[in-house]
């Protein structure tokens, strides 16, 4: 995901306004630039010199900025209370309410003046004007709270940040956001930029205080907007913010990941993934919003249920065409069934029934051609780890049957050249964990000693995890007691000088090494199955 402040910059740098109060894209042709205008030194040295230039905001300074504020407010409120028929008798303190809104922007400069802010009430005046009839002053009062919270302003003044923030949420800002969100027409250029910093204030406010990404989603209908908003097919940067949102809200947050899936928001991503079935997309952010997507879906099959909901909305084969149209999104579509296979057998029984095996092992074999993006070699591994992965959850949730049979088959066709392809990957894995293991030892010579976690974790990211699961697809193949395997991988073994022990004792560490995140029940069932594995072996 992009940073916030330079998906603001790309957002701001591609509007300029005319002068009338509207927003247009901005054109870069040289033909379209008349002649400018010189610079009039003498008007400049003349504003230098005179008294209007602003002052430093402080404690004081605030105070009357605030006073006039809550003055211009009251006296539009009454006006229009008092008129509410007669426009022309309330628009002069409209204007005036707004400019008293810019004025507040100067807030941002002095983030230490929050807590004074929040104390004298501002906060809750500021939030009130969100349901304002003039759209356009809830379009100020957005802009304004978006300059406040804006991680530029506040990256380095956490503490009174938060003091905002907790202001912000107790004065009922996340449903009023939410709420105005749902008056704003993104047809218009004013009202679109207040969708997008709406947004932004959103995801400051989660920086700030993590806790607010529940919150908003307990407390308002913001997933459903966003659901809607990824709906749209036509791409534009609200709907790339939008992704990003939500992939944020998701990520990590179990009951949010559940909310989405009561939605029917699992069935809604996957529409706004099936238009790039067929064509990548045509920009960076419009890829950057693919991947958005494609990291909802991921975080939101974390729930058995939406691993449910997945199979029947057809999730398994839509990632099965994208991989077969060799597109961009490739390496995410298998990411997705890996997560969606994971502990699911419901899942891995479609798509053996979808034909699914003859592109994963065509893959396994490296026979499909991927686009690499970004990282190049490492995108290619990547790859190879979520296929090796996907068998390993195959074997897991095919435990027998037909299915299971034409699972075990693949490793016999064309002389069991997938075994040669699990044995030179085990090699592979095999010689970075044992390197990683002499960097470990080393380190203890001549540095602090590491204990047994640090030591275990740092083999898992040197590739422990994926030599676990390769000896664990060869215990699978092991016990289907086929001679013609067990055969070719003795042989394989010997020819690397290594016998059936070093995968066994693979095995034996992964078996003391599991947790019990699933509970103990769950483990102590794993547990169960790796001895029996490592008994046949």
């Amino acid at each position: 995901m992009a940073s916030h402040a330079k998906r603001k910059r790309d957002y701001e740098t591609n509007l300029v306004s005319n002068g009338d109060g509207w927003s247009y894209p901005q054109h870069t042709d040289a033909r379209s630039v008349g002649p400018q205008p010189e610079v009039d030194l003498a008007l400049l040295e003349a504003l230098e010199k005179s008294n209007d230039l602003p002052e430093v905001l402080d404690l004081r300074s605030l105070k009357k900025l605030v006073l006039s504020f809550e003055r211009k407010l009251r006296d539009n409120l009454e006006a229009r209370m008092k008129y509410p028929d007669q426009p022309e008798k309330f628009v002069d303190s409209e204007v005036e309410l707004d400019e008293e809104i810019k004025k507040l922007h100067a807030l941002a400069a002095v983030p230490d003046l929050y807590e004074e802010l929040v104390r004298l009430n501002t906060v809750s005046s500021l939030l009130g004007l969100l349901t304002h009839e003039n759209t356009d002053i809830a379009i100020d009062v957005v802009s304004l709270l978006n300059d406040l919270t804006d991680e530029d302003v506040i990256g380095e003044t956490e503490e009174y940040a938060l003091v905002l923030v907790d202001a912000l949420v107790e004065n009922n800002a996340l449903e009023l956001l939410v709420q105005n969100l749902s008056r704003l027409e993104e047809s218009e250029p004013d009202e679109a930029t207040a969708v997008f910093n709406t947004l932004s204030i959103l995801e400051n406010m989660i920086e700030v205080k993590p806790a607010v990404g529940e919150l908003v989603c307990e407390r308002t209908k913001l997933l459903r907007w966003l659901l809607n908003r990824i709906k749209v097919r036509e791409f534009d940067g609200n709907k790339l913010y939008s992704s990003e949102i939500l992939a944020i809200l998701l990520q990590n947050i179990t009951i949010n990941q559940r909310r989405v899936g009561q939605l029917n928001g699992v069935d809604t991503i996957l529409q706004a993934v099936a238009l790039y079935k067929s064509r990548d997309p045509k920009t960076s952010e419009e890829e950057e919003m693919l991947e958005n997507l494609f990291d909802c879906l991921c975080s939101v099959l974390m729930p058995l249920e939406n691993k449910e909901r997945f199979v029947k909305a057809e999730g398994v084969e839509l990632m099965i065409i994208i991989m077969k149209q060799k597109r961009l999104a490739y390496g995410s579509a298998l990411k997705v069934l890996d997560f969606a296979m994971t502990r699911c057998p419901q899942a891995c029984e479609r798509f053996v029934d979808v034909l699914g095996l003859k592109t994963l092992f065509a893959a396994l074999m490296a026979k499909i051609p991927v686009k690499v993006k970004h990282h190049g070699d490492r995108n290619r591994e990547e790859i190879d780890e979520r296929i090796l992965s996907i068998i390993a959850s195959l074997f897991g949730g095919l435990i027998r049957g037909s299915r299971r049979e034409r699972l075990v088959n693949k490793f016999v066709e064309n002389e069991f050249e997938k075994i040669d392809r699990l044995l030179e990957f085990y090699m592979r894995y095999r010689d970075r964990v044992n390197a990683e293991r002499m960097r470990q030892n080393s380190v203890q010579i001549d540095a602090v000693e590491m204990d047994d976690e640090e030591k275990y974790l740092a083999q898992l990211e040197a590739g422990l995890f994926t030599l676990q699961l390769l000896a664990l697809i060869m215990a699978h193949i092991w016990s289907s007691e086929h001679l013609g395997m067990r055969e070719r991988i003795d042989i394989l073994l010997r020819q690397q000088r290594i016998s059936r022990d070093d995968v066994k004792a693979v095995l034996q560490e992964y078996h003391d090494n599991i947790g019990d995140l699933d509970g103990p029940e769950e483990r102590e069932k794993v547990r169960s199955k790796l001895q029996k594995f490592i008994g046949s072996m």
